[in-house]
């Protein structure tokens, strides 16, 4: 899906007359597939180390990372700063240069990193303003994960491409897909005339992962998003009673996507030591006590579970995750880096 994004942009400049907009922006800590192009736009060291990415035209801007953003955690202040970052990498490139801007509406393999509410939306304006595609990846936060159908809808912004994939057939089978706003599709089809645009792939529109998305969008509409929002403001809940535990730091998330981040000090923010193991120990010992997260290197633990969870299964994973923070302040070399 990022590909293909990657491919119509460049048709669509092309066929508006300016072909030199073949820069693309995206953000430090974000997640865009690991494929050669899209793991460019991924802003995430191991995706780049012995592989060449990324790519001279492929740049990135800070996060909004509110719990360690430089300007502090108040939200004007992370917007403000995350709208000069884009402009300034704008006018340093050349602002006739530049074809789109990539974004999560949350980071999800970048440790489940929610930007302030506006955020998105003051975003999109700029891209707007600037003459620049504004992309939206909601591959992780489509389909009800956030809540609603799309994360976007969540701040009333339609951005010029979408790209989507898990969620849409739920994981069962392989699929992707990319929505296009009209506007972008008719400079497309405008420009192609009576060709057809050279784009395409084996299987796409695969009848077997088609009919697996229209009865997985059945169940979505048929009750499962409802059950999500439901599940999801439980599960915020109980993580949110959990920063007064010795080694929480931060609590985020929104609906059914959510992460606790791990600290050796909550005044310092000073991260578990390396030694700690936090990302193979923390992940092992919730294994071992029937807890399923994904644990980072950084000490954050995140969090995804079904839509389909009920509150038992809600109340499960929070009373499993206390079991898995305490054993872990057990830990002698945890226990020797805490500071406060």
């Amino acid at each position: 899906a990022v590909d293909s994004t990657i491919r119509f942009i460049r048709y669509y400049w092309i066929a508006r007359g300016q072909p030199q907009r073949d820069q693309f922006i995206s953000i430090e800590q974000g997640y865009h597939g690991s494929s050669t192009v899209g793991a460019g736009l991924t802003a995430l060291p191991n995706f780049h180390a012995g592989f060449g990415i990324p790519f001279d035209w492929q740049h990135k801007i800070p996060s909004p990372y509110p719990y360690r953003n430089p300007v502090g955690e108040d939200a004007a202040s992370i917007i403000e700063a995350s709208l000069a970052a884009l402009r300034a990498k704008v006018e340093a490139i050349g602002p006739d240069r530049v074809a789109a801007f990539y974004a999560e509406p949350i980071q999800g393999s970048g440790g489940v990193i929610v930007p302030p509410k506006g955020w998105l939306q003051a975003m999109r304006d700029l891209c707007r303003e600037l003459d620049i595609l504004f992309v939206a990846d909601e591959v992780i936060t489509g389909f009800g994960r956030t809540g609603p159908l799309f994360a976007c809808s969540e701040e009333e912004i339609v951005p010029d491409f979408m790209t989507t994939a898990k969620g849409l057939t739920s994981g069962y089978v392989p699929m992707g897909a990319v929505f296009m706003a009209d506007h972008v599709y008719q400079v497309i089809a405008d420009g192609a005339g009576a060709s057809a645009v050279g784009h395409g792939y084996t299987y796409s529109a695969h009848p077997v992962s088609a009919a697996v998305g229209l009865e997985v969008l059945r169940l979505y509409e048929n009750g499962l998003l409802e059950n999500g929002v439901k599940a999801g403001a439980r599960l915020m809940a109980g993580l949110e009673a959990l920063r007064d535990h010795p080694l929480v730091g931060d609590v985020r998330g929104r609906g059914m996507l959510a992460a606790l981040e791990l600290v050796s000090s909550k005044t310092t923010k000073t991260p578990l030591p390396a030694e700690a193991q936090p990302a193979r120990r923390i992940f092992d010992r919730a294994w071992d006590n029937g807890l399923v997260i994904r644990a980072f290197a950084n000490g954050v633990l995140g969090y995804a579970p079904p839509l389909c969870c009920t509150d038992q299964d809600i109340d499960a994973i929070l009373e499993r995750t206390v079991k898995t923070l305490d054993q872990t302040l057990e830990d002698p070399d945890v226990r020797k880096a805490l500071k406060d």
